[in-house]
């Protein structure tokens, strides 16, 4: 079955706020990555909040009916700021990895991608402390990025990021090199109208039963007040060239009118979000049948007079109709 270049979307309510019980205050919860492993869901998200601008959160819990009410704890594999994770289980070292962006003062580069690892998913004490997949120097030709992501083919492992201007860049590394040995950054992908363009929050998926991959992400649109949405692009390799889905403000993945609603819409973005996956592994697999997307949100209104940083960002999950 083909891909359908029309997307429509159902939303829950809010399932995911910030928490309110602890001695910090915390305006948003953003930047799910989520897997299902024994029976439970295991999300993981940045959290905003007044002593630590940046900080990722473990979430777990049966069902999304019971998310409101998960079991939570806050990760220490790094000091200081540390956000937008990824979680995936790398097979060829039978361990969890999660992917994030730390801060690193003195590279030129003072974002870098960094990842800790683990046996055990449900122990959120259990991760290593946070290396860098770039220990000693920034790669050529790079001047700036943000939000990085794995996905692995057969041969390779992948990591794409973007630059928040319009280009999604690519680089690789030999599978038995991961997690580091990632060279040849090139632009695997540029686009931007007088009316949008990329910006963040760039995921690339396996679409299970199909020879083909699809990235999403996110875009501003420049008409409406810089509101967050997602464009989406296929290739038949992780290497290749990538072609437009829906990839417009017109026909876009996911924007606000495209998602219907019951009772008063909570969300007016469609902001930095994951796909619900497949299978857990590296090679981050979905099921085109009927995609589900975990979004961040909030009222338009929400947003005007605050720094981003006390956006009250909610997660909720869309169902494609």
């Amino acid at each position: 079955m083909p891909l359908p270049t029309e997307f429509r979307w159902k939303a829950s309510p809010p399932l995911v706020s910030p928490r309110t019980d602890t001695d910090d205050t915390f305006f948003s919860i953003k930047d799910p990555t989520v897997v299902r492993h024994d029976g439970r869901w295991h999300l993981f998200c940045t959290v905003r909040g007044t002593t630590r601008s940046h900080q990722i959160e473990h979430v777990s819990f049966d069902s999304w009916e019971d998310s409101a009410n998960a079991t939570r704890a806050f990760l220490t594999t790094r000091e200081g700021y540390f956000c937008a994770p990824q979680v995936f289980y790398f097979r060829p070292h039978q361990r969890w990895y999660l992917l994030y962006q730390v801060g690193e003062e003195g590279r030129k580069l003072g974002l870098q991608p960094a990842f800790s690892t683990t046996e055990t998913i449900d122990d959120p004490t259990s991760w290593t402390p946070a290396a860098l997949i770039f220990p000693n120097e920034d790669p050529a030709g790079v001047d700036r990025w943000i939000d990085f992501w794995i996905i692995c083919d057969e041969d390779h492992a992948y990591l794409f990021f973007t630059s928040l201007d319009g280009r999604l860049w690519r680089m690789s590394a030999p599978l038995p090199e991961f997690p580091h040995g990632f060279s040849n950054a090139t632009v695997a992908h540029q686009d931007s109208h007088p009316e949008w363009r990329l910006f963040e929050a760039s995921h690339t998926y396996r679409l299970k039963g199909m020879n083909q991959y699809l990235t999403i992400v996110e875009a501003e649109d420049k008409t409406r007040g810089n509101r967050r949405f997602f464009l989406s692009y296929v290739a038949d390799r992780l290497d290749g060239d990538w072609t437009p889905l829906a990839a417009s403000l017109e026909h876009p993945f996911g924007i606000a009118e495209n998602v219907s609603f019951d009772g008063e819409a909570w969300t007016e973005y469609v902001s930095h979000g994951e796909l619900i996956r497949a299978s857990n592994d590296e090679r981050m697999e979905v099921d085109p049948s009927r995609f589900q997307f975990l979004i961040q949100g909030v009222r338009h209104e929400q947003v005007g007079g605050k720094p981003y940083g006390q956006i009250p960002w909610r997660l909720g999950l869309l169902t494609q109709e």
